[in-house]
């Protein structure tokens, strides 16, 4: 058995509850074939680089797995039929990774600092600003 990470986007259009019934049936192939899920997150509804089948946003979910070669083949054909899986992209991994994944990191600490409304102003002020003389010097002699 080998550790994978997977990653899958959900259409924007479903709802989240509906996002964590997919999962579970996707982790559910994979348990049944003897594999492990030893990591699953959700990462929420985030915007894409680019449109993908009509679609501007999608739902990010992330599993860390111990499975088999053949589990994670039907793994892969299930989810290239189901019409709701956008996208998805499975790696081969050497360990998995204690605590959250960056992306969870990322969501937590962009939450902790301030607003625009916490924004003065003061760092930004634009009267003072002044060329150096050389330049204005060269300028004038040119």
């Amino acid at each position: 058995m080998r550790l994978y990470e997977s990653v899958f986007i959900a259409r924007q259009d479903i709802t989240t509850a509906q996002v964590e019934t997919l999962a579970d049936e996707l982790a559910e192939i994979i348990t049944s074939a003897g594999g492990s899920i030893k990591k699953r997150e959700y990462w929420g509804l985030r915007a894409l680089a680019y449109r993908i089948k009509k679609n501007r946003k999608g739902h990010y979910v992330m599993f860390n797995m111990e499975t088999g070669p053949e589990a994670l083949k039907e793994y892969e054909r299930i989810m290239g039929l189901n019409e709701d899986v956008l996208r998805f992209l499975n790696i081969r991994i050497e360990e998995v990774l204690d605590g959250s994944s960056i992306m969870l990191q990322a969501k937590t600490e962009r939450s902790q600092r301030g607003g625009r409304d916490d924004y003065d102003g003061s760092d930004r002020s634009t009267s003072n600003v002044t060329a150096p003389n050389n330049i204005i010097d060269e300028k004038i002699e040119g």
